[in-house]
């Protein structure tokens, strides 16, 4: 299921008891069209506040209610969700589809407006504005130094037997195509991203933007095995999950035993 939502009213995507989240939004309308108990699997699990235009789901459904409702469900939950969460486009899996443990890598896009009058209007809701002008090459500078496969624990809220070491792909900063105000925005890319891990980058670089700290002073936390209380975790809703991407069907099994291990460093390589 390709799945996108606003997530301003939400309580993140993971059910809670007596909140609001996008698993029980969805849960409960698939449960009422297909008249099944249903549970379901996603590729990053969200939190409050925070967007998706590509968020990407499974469930396992009996075959016979596959053949009789799969066609029909995008329009069937249509009129079933509520106007902030939209289910795009459905499809039948290969049998060792897991739309968690079979990604390749997400994407991620945080946007920050520094105009002086803040974010324009219709895009308040996923662009952070900040009061104070953000110096640009610095921020692209400290990001290009985060590159690669390190322990992000510094940037990361622990979980308890989860590990913090992450392969960071892609981020990079771009000016925005629209106007008026500038508008910057973050694109990140990674295998995973831990607990809050985005938004803690995004608030390292703010301070480097700023000018409070040297572009040089995220890359130094990488060396911290516990969080850094001196990272600002920015504000949820200028992030958006904009993608999740797959490798072919012949080779999902092989990608989800990769991912299911316990990731190490190896330490006895060079810089």
């Amino acid at each position: 299921m390709d799945i996108a939502y606003d997530g301003t009213d939400f309580s993140g995507w993971a059910v809670q008891q007596g909140l609001r989240t996008v698993q029980g939004e969805l849960t409960e309308a698939l449960v009422r069209v297909t008249r099944t108990d249903v549970s379901l699997t996603v590729a990053g699990r969200t939190d409050a506040g925070v967007h998706a235009a590509g968020q990407v789901a499974h469930v396992d459904l009996p075959e016979e209610v596959w053949d009789t409702l799969g066609a029909s469900l995008v329009r069937r939950l249509s009129g079933l969700l509520p106007g902030d969460v939209r289910l795009r486009a459905v499809a039948r899996a290969h049998p060792d589809f897991d739309a968690r443990f079979g990604a390749l890598r997400r994407r991620y896009r945080y946007r920050i407006t520094d105009a002086p009058w803040g974010a324009e209007p219709l895009r308040r809701r996923d662009t952070l504005a900040w009061p104070r002008p953000l110096d640009l090459d610095a921020m692209r500078a400290a990001a290009t130094a985060l590159l690669g496969e390190h322990d992000f624990a510094a940037f990361c809220r622990r979980r308890e037997g989860a590990t913090t070491i992450r392969a960071l792909e892609e981020f990079r900063w771009e000016v925005a195509p629209e106007g008026p105000g500038r508008v910057l925005e973050a694109h990140l890319a990674a295998d995973a991203f831990c607990h809050s891990m985005v938004r803690s980058l995004i608030g390292a670089l703010l301070a480097v933007g700023e000018g409070r700290r040297p572009p040089s002073w995220p890359a130094t936390l990488l060396s911290r095995t516990e969080r850094a209380n001196d990272v600002t975790v920015a504000p949820p809703h200028g992030l958006t999950l904009v993608a999740v991407e797959y490798p072919p069907d012949d080779e999902l099994g092989a990608r989800i035993d990769l991912t299911r291990r316990v990731r190490t460093l190896d330490t006895t390589m060079g810089p």
